[in-house]
């Protein structure tokens, strides 16, 4: 059953990966529509200049406005067992005819159901416009859980032999078919619950305002030390994504209000204060610095050359572009209480931050998301905030090294270089390796070795090499 979690969380990040370029795009167009940064002449709607990047930041919303489309066509690519693009195939055109039952439903009966599809589809009205069509604004809530339906439908009937005279049905067509029945029953049930549902985000939304810090910390706390599960996907893609802190998610409203907020001299902490829910990346930027350096200065120093070799390309992809693994699982894989030390200072940092004042889209790294989602557009007006944020990073990264270099020699831990521990990072991959092979609890002293190593029996051995 966790596998199976694991896996559909891990499907989630296919179309996940396409926010980054997105965001970047987003974000230097609005960037470059500032007369603060280009000059009042250049930013003239109607300068050649102001329609090219009009033209251009167009087309870097596509990914936003469309963010339930894309991942209910995304998912199937991770979760089918087969066929992965006609299962893609299948799903979209599934889940436009779910919302096309519901718009027929909602504009039918409509009053039974206690909804209004005669208002236009705006913000706060429940509505919104997938592909044309006006239809119930599920979010990638609804879109994730149809994608699950029919790519469910797709892995057990994909195969599935028709006789001689339907075979024109066999394969894709059968799965559009059995999926177009069970659509109607789908969107049904969501006219008649999801309304409720929206009421309940709502409360939600309002707690996690009410809950301040501690609902920062608790929440940064969760998306760390769910990594070696798989589960952290289903933590941040709410708030991301989702509803979970506001309308259509942190990355889509940051994203439109954008330019307001830069160009507004109001703490961004009153303008938007769910920002607190998106600071994870601190740790990616701050954390992998601290973390490097403490792993260099317990290496053995005949061994340091090799391990600033391995270190600084993955310090710098963690700082870069927000991709930790190569860090987080070498440390992981040498002693699981590193992992959550790790988990409860990213917490801690993003809470601290989020108190002085330190709000924004920060789940990432500095080129993806920093940089030209944060820092660059918001400089002219929120300088103050970055160095507050730059401040209190810098001293979470002497903290992270200073607590994980006692930990590395208090319980004289194998992390890279040290004695003759073998100079290399860890995979994913090897870290459920070794996990799958693991017998006894507790670490245990290699022969031969001075630090501590995880009991790993038979082929977990390989991983180990020293």
């Amino acid at each position: 059953m966790l596998s199976q979690i694991q896996r559909f969380g891990g499907a989630m990040f296919t179309p996940v990966l396409l926010f980054p370029f997105a965001g970047i795009v987003v974000g230097l167009a609005i960037l470059l529509q500032n007369p603060m940064f280009v000059g009042e002449s250049l930013t003239d709607p109607n300068s050649l200049f102001a329609q090219i990047v009009h033209i251009i930041e167009e087309g870097g919303w596509t990914v936003f406005r469309n963010m339930p489309l894309i991942f209910a066509v995304g998912l199937p690519i991770g979760l089918a067992k087969q066929a992965q693009g006609r299962a893609c195939l299948a799903v979209m055109v599934s889940f436009l005819t779910w919302n096309y039952f519901i718009n027929a439903m909602g504009m039918t009966w409509g009053s039974y159901f206690g909804v209004d599809f005669t208002q236009d589809a705006v913000a706060g009205s429940g509505l919104t416009m997938m592909a044309g069509i006006k239809t119930l604004d599920t979010s990638i809530i609804g879109a994730i859980i149809i994608s699950g339906i029919v790519t469910a439908l797709h892995n057990r009937l994909f195969d599935k032999k028709l006789p001689v005279f339907l075979g024109i049905f066999q394969g894709t067509s059968y799965v559009v078919i059995i999926a177009f029945l069970v659509m109607i029953p789908c969107a049904w049930l969501t006219l008649l619950g999801w309304p409720k549902v929206q009421m309940g985000i709502e409360s939600l939304q309002a707690f996690l305002r009410s809950a301040g810090a501690l609902g920062v910390w608790v929440y940064t706390f969760l998306e760390r030390i769910l990594i070696p599960t798989g589960l952290h996907h289903f933590i941040y893609g709410p708030f991301i994504f989702g509803p979970a802190a506001v309308e259509g998610g942190i990355q889509m409203y940051w994203a439109q209000h954008l330019q307001e907020f830069s160009l507004s001299a109001e703490p961004l902490k009153s303008l938007f204060p769910e920002g607190g829910f998106a600071l994870h990346g601190n740790s990616k930027i701050f954390g992998a610095v601290g973390i490097s350096l403490a792993m260099y200065f317990t290496a053995a120093p005949e061994n340091r050359v090799k391990v600033a070799g391995l270190l600084i390309p993955a310090t710098l992809t963690a700082m870069l572009v927000g991709i930790t693994e190569p860090l987080e699982f070498t440390f992981l894989f040498i002693s699981p209480l590193l992992f959550a030390v790790h988990a409860v200072l990213a917490a801690s940092m993003s809470t601290v931050m989020y108190l002085f004042g330190v709000v924004g889209n920060m789940g990432g790294g500095l080129i993806d998301q920093v940089l030209p989602q944060n820092w660059i557009p918001m400089f002219s007006n929120h300088a103050d905030m970055m160095l507050t944020q730059i401040a209190i990073g810098l001293c979470f990264t002497l903290l992270y090294f200073v607590v994980f270099r006692t930990l590395i020699l208090q319980f004289n831990m194998c992390t890279p270089g040290r004695e003759d521990a073998e100079v290399k990072l860890y995979s994913k991959a090897e870290y459920k390796a070794s996990r799958g092979q693991t017998t006894a609890a507790e670490p245990k002293k290699r022969a031969g070795s001075g630090c501590r190593y995880p009991a790993s029996p038979g082929r977990g051995r390989q991983y180990l090499q020293h």
